[in-house]
């Protein structure tokens, strides 16, 4: 008799595991030779070596699929017994799934050319108004290549400005302070990866959250970074932001130019970038608009209202 461990790595244990244990227990019916025993993210397997073998083939089979899909079901168990890779329709424009299996692709026209130039270029400029998925799919792709293991680490960051009201005196931690900053980017990261896992993923520093000040004297390798309401950075910050780009890294930096929040006398570093950055070779600029808005109906209206809004009020004062 052999014992064999085997450690899931990269997956939502409870997951990988099925609720009340049941993806467990149909895995120790399948295999009544084996005597095994799973606790926390390692599984024990005592059994002949040829079983234990075949076993151990399944078990890393239904990790790629859990990996893929953030879920298992009996189907891609049977599939995974049977040698059989599980079919789950053509997703060759799904970037990756969300914590239940739903296919997270582009929506809309330039949605799919960020993805597009994201595989070509190392930065990438996405500008859009509210809703168009900027941020959205830039994590999406981020979390992709982790999962890929492409990289080794992503980093979020958004500068800590407030949307025109004072927020005040917060209380707890530096992290507790931030942390209403960049709620945004939790939202998002938590749409796709399942919170036990994201949690060791945010503990052991593979995913970084932190306000644009934490960036300056970094060097970021091996890591997508992800810049996010980048309108609101002053033209100093925004380049203290691009210069920490390290070896195999991308940056992507979203923004919306309808919203800054900066003081009236200080302008915006993702215009200026924008303008300086524009002949640079080896940078992609994607410019979404309204038809990419992809958030509740009303959102393309209240866009719409607005630019009516302030086209007028431009008329009014040119008179």
């Amino acid at each position: 008799m052999i014992e064999q461990h085997i450690i899931l790595e990269g997956i939502d244990v409870v997951s990988f595991y099925g609720a009340n244990n049941t993806h467990l227990t149909m895995l120790k019916k399948l295999y009544p030779k084996l005597r095994i025993v799973a606790r926390d993210n390692i599984i024990k397997a005592i059994g002949d070596e040829e079983e234990l073998e075949r076993f151990h083939n399944v078990v890393n089979r239904l990790m790629d699929h859990c990996s893929r899909y953030n879920s298992i079901d009996e189907e891609a168990i049977i599939d995974a017994v049977n040698g059989k890779k599980s079919d789950k329709g053509s997703d060759s424009n799904v970037i990756v799934y969300n914590v239940n299996g739903k296919p997270i692709y582009p929506r809309s026209e330039n949605q799919c050319r960020l993805v597009e130039e994201f595989s070509k270029n190392d930065m990438i400029f996405a500008v859009g108004p509210a809703g168009t998925g900027k941020t959205y799919t830039a994590i999406a792709l981020a979390v992709r290549a982790l999962k890929n293991r492409e990289i080794r680490k992503i980093i979020l960051s958004r500068p800590a400005v407030e949307a025109g009201e004072k927020l005040g005196f917060l209380p707890g931690d530096m992290r507790d302070k931030i942390d209403p900053y960049l709620q945004p980017l939790y939202d998002a990261l938590e749409d796709m990866i399942h919170g036990a896992k994201l949690k060791e993923y945010m503990d052991m520093n593979v995913i970084q959250i932190a306000p644009l000040a934490f960036m300056r004297g970094r060097t970021l390798n091996d890591a997508i970074v992800i810049l996010d309401e980048a309108q609101n950075t002053t033209p100093q910050q925004i380049k203290m932001f691009l210069t920490r780009m390290g070896n195999n890294t991308k940056m992507v930096i979203t923004g919306d130019l309808t919203q800054v929040d900066l003081p009236q006398n200080q302008g915006s570093g993702l215009t200026q970038a924008l303008h300086i950055l524009k002949d640079v070779k080896g940078i992609s600029f994607i410019e979404l608009n309204k038809k990419d808005i992809v958030r509740h109906k009303l959102v393309t209206r209240i866009v719409n209202a607005y630019e009516d809004y302030e086209q007028k009020l431009k008329e009014t004062n040119k008179k």
